[in-house]
């Protein structure tokens, strides 16, 4: 709650100097109830009682909460933001049929302290989920040629990066009277990035297939350093908000070449596992009416644990299987940019641009061998140091209760 403490007393009409004789038909509608408060608003104007001049009272007179005879509820107070130090008055609604406390919009805005206190603590939705369409892609390194059964000559760098779909939510909910700090957990991924690419060296032939995919899980604490930018409380246009919190990211990488004759089957498959705390913030700028840019940088150091899996077979039996693991450090840096439209307080729609970097990580790429079919031995290992960036584009919706 704020420091504001109430004015001292003065002649406002009390609600049921508000209503007609009992033999008269009372008001039925908002602009009666607001006509008869409007001499209460003329009198603070008017009074310099306790210290507090004109400009105050014509200040406190924005907070006056208005009981609707007709619908049996609360019109909202608006939420205008003043200091600390800034009186506020609130009506008694002590003659009023209604019960703040079980006002359906007070319920949903966060309980009758937020909606008969001072108009500074504001009464919006506390939760809040968003469901998002990506498409993106990724680098690939420089890539790896090897010799199969035959002649047949075989490009890693042949099979390239499609752009598949994905999909990104997000639940979470704000936090204390201000509601300044929330938590979020966060889910993102796209799948089978890739595509198959012929191989053909005089009679001999191939396919060689590319299938890669990228997991993201977050859990973060939001810190505000100014109001919720897509309610436009006030007159700030610029917000910025602090990110810190737990991140999990996932690289999956495949490769897999089918070669004649011979039928050869032979698979890579690397796996990076990227764990560890991330920073980061979101910049929002309100630059029209219920329209705003924003900007995500993240930031995470972390531990990887990769694992490696070559198998090989020749006319259906298996002639290898090895498994190796490596622990490194690793970096992600991503970069989330985006339009939204504040449609209602309720809902928002964006659309967007993501870019994520991550470094010193294994791919497929690294791990294929100079000769197809290989030996176990050739096969063991892990070869990291590479780097990859997935990008691509995002629209998507939120929706807040």
């Amino acid at each position: 709650m704020s420091n504001a403490q109430p004015l001292p007393p003065m002649p406002l009409p009390s609600n049921r100097s508000c209503k007609a004789s009992d033999s008269a038909e009372p008001p039925r509608s908002k602009l009666a109830w607001r006509l008869c408060l409007f001499p209460a608003a003329l009198v603070l104007t008017m009074m310099t009682a306790d210290g507090v001049g004109y400009k105050e009272h014509a200040k406190a007179a924005e907070h006056v909460t208005v009981f609707d005879d007709l619908t049996g509820s609360l019109t909202p107070p608006l939420y205008i933001p003043q200091p600390e130090a800034e009186r506020a008055i609130i009506v008694d609604m002590a003659d009023s049929p209604l019960d703040p406390s079980a006002d359906p919009w007070c319920q949903r805005y966060g309980g009758n302290s937020s909606c008969i206190a001072p108009a500074r603590l504001p009464c919006w939705p506390r939760w809040f989920a968003s469901a998002t369409g990506l498409v993106m892609t990724r680098s690939l390194p420089s890539g790896s040629t090897s010799t199969g059964p035959g002649g047949l000559t075989v490009s890693t760098r042949s099979a390239d990066a499609s752009w598949p779909g994905g999909v990104d939510l997000r639940v979470g909910r704000w936090f204390g009277e201000e509601q300044r700090q929330a938590i979020e957990l966060i889910y993102w991924g796209v799948y089978n990035i890739g595509s198959t690419a012929p191989q053909q060296t005089g009679s001999a032939s191939g396919a060689l297939t590319r299938s890669d995919l990228v997991n993201d899980v977050e859990i973060n604490w939001l810190y505000s350093l100014g109001d919720r930018p897509e309610f436009h409380a006030d007159n700030r246009r610029v917000n910025w908000m602090w990110l810190a919190g737990f991140r999990f990211f996932q690289l999956e990488d495949d490769l897999a070449v089918i070669a004649f004759p011979g039928d050869i089957d032979f698979d890579v498959t690397t796996n990076n596992n990227l764990f560890g705390g991330q920073l980061g913030g979101r910049f929002d700028w309100s630059f029209a009416p219920r329209f705003r840019f924003a900007v995500v940088p993240k930031f995470l150091l972390a531990g990887n644990a990769i694992s490696n899996l070559a198998t090989s077979s020749t006319g259906g039996t298996s002639t290898a299987d090895v498994r190796s693991t490596l622990g490194v450090f690793s970096w992600l840096g991503s970069v989330d940019t985006s339009l939204a439209w504040d449609v209602t307080d309720r809902w928002s729609l964006w659309i967007g641009y993501r870019v994520v970097g991550v470094g010193n990580i294994a791919q497929a790429d690294e791990q294929w061998p100079a000769t197809i079919p290989a030996s176990a031995a050739s096969l063991q290992g892990v070869t990291a140091g590479s780097d990859s960036i997935i990008h691509g584009g995002f629209a998507g919706f939120e929706s807040r209760y």
